[in-house]
């Protein structure tokens, strides 16, 4: 259900359930969250992407019966959002309410013509939780993260470029050169960035962290190499340390 393969440091996830349109269930959650985990441990930057043009319809309703499903999501939303590479999602066709999650929990997203964006959850009697509406909110703006929120409003691949939504318009090739452009990065710039960038000034130890990776990174080996390598104009070789 959860396929990877790897090339280059970037690893490529590709939800396939093309009978569901990749909607996910259980047991492809899980195997979701083992293939991230991997590719932590062994890239420098990650890319999602679905099967036979769908990004991922949504969670697989035909099984889903409780709360308990949407806990575990948001263990493996977190694990991807808290990741310390860079992700991409390459988003084609459907992107409905767990693809929509699993999109803004990536950094960066590639959105190839004729993709649609929906938070159905009016229409289904459910509610996503707090953490995904206000990623929405960030990244759709909150004029139209209510729009779809509460009126279930369906928005275009147009939509999500003039919103800014998505970085890059194409297709899963143009998102592997996106994720490419970040493996030679300073790894420990890029974790503590990402830190800021979820870092909200009234909470302290989400501040005092970002703090440490600041320090870390102008304290790392990997300064003084980037430092020689822009004196000896040459690209810099990055350890992560």
């Amino acid at each position: 259900m959860i396929s990877s393969r790897t090339t280059d440091r970037v690893t490529v996830l590709t939800l396939d359930r093309p009978e569901r349109r990749n909607a996910l269930n259980h047991d492809a959650l899980d195997e979701l969250d083992a293939a991230i985990a991997t590719a932590v441990a062994e890239s420098r930057a990650l890319v999602i992407t679905g099967s036979e043009g769908h990004f991922c319809a949504g969670a697989d309703l035909t099984e889903l019966e409780d709360v308990s499903f949407t806990d575990r999501l948001a263990e493996v939303l977190a694990r991807l959002s808290q990741a310390p590479i860079t992700t991409v999602a390459a988003v084609s066709g459907s992107c409905m309410g767990l693809g929509m999650q699993l999109a803004v929990a990536c950094d960066l997203r590639v959105v190839a013509d004729g993709a649609a964006f929906a938070l159905p959850v009016a229409k289904l009697g459910l509610m996503v939780n707090h953490w995904t509406l206000e990623r929405v909110t960030r990244f759709w703006g909150e004029g139209a993260a209510r729009h779809m929120v509460l009126t279930g409003a369906v928005l275009t691949s147009d939509d999500a470029w003039r919103l800014g939504f998505t970085q890059v318009r194409g297709d899963l090739d143009a998102a592997l050169e996106l994720a490419r452009r970040a493996v030679d990065l300073a790894p420990l710039t890029q974790a503590g960035s990402k830190l800021g960038f979820d870092t909200h000034g009234g909470d302290h130890s989400e501040v005092a962290r970002y703090e440490a990776a600041f320090a870390t990174a102008w304290s790392s080996d990997d300064l003084s190499e980037g430092r020689s390598a822009f004196r000896e104009r040459r690209t810099p070789e990055f350890q992560g340390r």
